[in-house]
């Protein structure tokens, strides 16, 4: 089973979400391992996390983005390490090319990436056939690099064929080396990393939201949800019981509070200057994190804090607590 890590831009959740889709098959076959910081469980460290599956992975797919180039922590930790790692011949990295951006000029620019020809997937007709081609490709470079029988390559032979862009043969049948998990060390946040991860978190929720309410939905008869967007930076939702409204919410970017802040409000028509919870950045030595300024008034530990999903699921129990 080969290990794989995606690296992304939480802009491009939805490509990453239908590329895990794709892989379904594979995952059940039980060739690929999959991981990505959505298996980060509530209260984990993040950075911790992230670099104990960069460093066990033996696939590293970087999910190649405007926003993804623009991303400090993407660009300039992860596909840092997964290319030094590439180079020692401990991993493969293969670029999956999502939309047009200026990669052919990045560290990644000489290999080959996916779908073919590096053609990006937004300009494919058909969403599905791109994916399709990303998933043979890897098909292929799994078969590669399997050692027949699950046994040890004969004496005096390599493992596998080097394929084109490959410094080294990377054995996916390797166990990893023991090493101590203790190797992150403190980081600095520059504004910009912390305005570009408040933006990533706002668009998170906003997603998770949308698909909270569509499962609120389905799984709940007589009962339906709606989302709007009201600007470039803010969202209402209503959830609605038989017809007749029962909750709803206002969320915002922004705003009188800090411009990294993210405000909610408990109705949807609310103004820009009133609100019922404010999430802001705080850091920790190797992350950055959200607190809850009003949580302390609902029993909640406030001074912890709250990854992306925790942010966003500490909103939404606000929306849903009148149905509860």
């Amino acid at each position: 089973m080969a290990r794989i890590f995606i690296s992304y831009s939480h802009k491009d959740d939805a490509l990453r979400a239908e590329l895990d889709k794709h892989l379904a098959l594979l995952r059940r076959e039980g060739a690929i391992e999959l991981w990505s910081d959505h298996r980060i469980l509530p209260g984990s460290e993040f950075d911790k996390d992230i670099t104990q599956a960069l460093e066990a992975a033996q696939i590293i797919l970087l999910l190649v983005s405007a926003d993804f180039l623009a991303s400090d922590y993407c660009f300039g930790i992860e596909m840092r390490r997964a290319m030094e790692r590439h180079g020692a011949g401990e991993a493969v990295v293969v670029p999956v090319i999502l939309r047009a951006c200026d990669w052919h000029h990045s560290p990644f620019k000489h290999l080959n990436a996916l779908p073919s020809g590096g053609r990006e997937i937004a300009k494919w007709a058909s969403p599905d056939d791109a994916f399709l081609d990303v998933v043979q490709g890897l098909r292929k470079l799994l078969a590669a690099h399997k050692v027949p029988d699950g046994g040890s390559a004969p004496a005096g032979k390599p493992a596998a064929a080097r394929s084109p862009g490959m410094q080294s043969v990377v054995r996916f049948d390797r166990p990893v080396a023991s090493r101590s998990s203790n190797l992150a060390l403190p980081s600095e946040f520059s504004d910009e990393a912390k305005h570009e991860f408040a933006e990533q978190t706002f668009a998170y929720v906003k997603e998770y939201f949308r698909g909270s309410l569509e499962e609120l939905q389905r799984r709940n008869p007589g009962y339906s949800g709606k989302l709007r967007d009201k600007t470039a930076v803010a969202f209402a939702a209503v959830v609605f019981k038989n017809g007749q409204r029962i909750a709803g919410c206002y969320v915002r970017l922004g705003g009188m509070m800090s411009s990294n802040g993210i405000a909610y409000s408990g109705n949807e028509n609310s103004s820009d200057n009133s609100y019922n919870e404010i999430l802001d950045i705080q850091t920790d030595k190797h992350s950055l994190l959200w607190r809850a300024q009003m949580g302390a008034f609902r029993g909640r530990d406030s001074a912890k804090g709250l990854s992306q999903e925790g942010a966003a699921e500490h909103l939404w129990s606000m929306l849903i607590a009148p149905l509860q």
